[in-house]
């Protein structure tokens, strides 16, 4: 049994499988303790099925408790045993998109002290003893409010989870912190093998500088899950009140198509990067040469 441990913090049912899907799946099928913490039940979601569309956001949020049952889907499709929603279920509410109404809910997680929130991330990881943390960049990789609050609730827990001075428990130092990343390039050559496909969803904006993603050589860390692209699918699958699958492709609620890729990308924020690995070739998704990428989120730590 590995005794790995990884913990990932993301704002709202699905956005494990859409990011970090094939990650999650192939670490937690090589044994390591694969924590997943999610901030909000997802109450503002654009619903596809019309069949589903009684659920829309109202009073008693009843998409927020449909969506519960969504995520407990995926996360056995991904092998997560270890889910938790941050502070309980239902304590911080979607934030819907920047700008919306939605955004000045008393609940919504926009709105949270980040010190309140982060506390409660903080016994989580204490409890876990996660050596690596996952989580959006600063700008919530493109804006959303809940995207951009994980991140700051995540990277306060990150220092106040090592600071003996800070709560109860044992300290405890995490040894690597980590952004999801998607290239630019891969957003272009997704767009542009969806042009070419007839699965019917509408390809991403294909120009030369996309905005949103990052640069190539921005991304510290290539993880090879292909093996594993059937278990993201299907958790992508579960949840059908966002998410449309066809094939090796998916769209939400804006029927962009965007393939569910077996290769992830991450950025190291804090910690010391870890040796080179093989990298995966263009060819199979991956970014191709030079191999200087770690392949592994926790490479060079000591799992102790």
């Amino acid at each position: 049994m590995s005794d790995r441990r990884l913990l990932l913090v993301h704002a709202h049912p699905d956005d494990e499988s859409i990011t970090t899907g094939a990650t999650i799946a192939k670490y937690a099928a090589e044994g390591a303790h694969v924590t997943l913490v999610t901030c909000t039940l997802g109450e503002e979601g654009e619903i596809i099925p019309p069949e589903l569309a009684h659920l829309a956001a109202d009073r008693e949020d009843r998409l927020g408790e449909h969506r519960i049952g969504e995520l407990a889907a995926a996360c056995a499709a991904l092998g997560v045993r270890d889910h938790r929603f941050l502070g309980g279920p239902g304590r911080w509410r979607d934030s819907g998109m920047m700008g919306a109404a939605s955004n000045d809910h008393p609940r919504c997680f926009w709105r949270a002290d980040v010190d309140e929130a982060a506390g409660e991330l903080v016994k989580i990881i204490r409890e876990v003893r996660p050596q690596v943390l996952v989580t959006y960049d600063e700008n919530g990789f493109y804006g959303h409010p809940d995207h951009i609050q994980a991140h700051r609730v995540a990277w306060r827990a990150f220092h106040l989870a090592a600071d003996p001075a800070y709560g109860e428990g044992e300290p405890w130092p995490i040894a690597k912190f980590y952004h999801t990343a998607l290239p630019r390039s891969v957003i272009k050559r997704m767009a542009d093998d969806l042009r070419r496909s007839d699965v019917g969803f509408l390809p991403a904006d294909a120009v030369d500088e996309p905005s949103y993603g990052c640069a190539d050589e921005d991304v510290t860390t290539e993880i090879d899950a292909r093996e594993h692209v059937a278990a993201k699918l299907a958790a992508l699958r579960a949840h059908a009140t966002q998410v449309t699958v066809r094939g090796q492709w998916f769209a939400l609620s804006n029927n962009i198509g965007q393939e569910a890729l077996g290769v992830e990308y991450f950025i190291l924020r804090a910690g010391v990067r870890g040796p080179a690995g093989v990298g995966a070739p263009y060819e199979t998704g991956g970014l191709g040469e030079p191999y200087d990428r770690e392949d592994d989120l926790f490479a060079g730590v000591d799992q102790g």
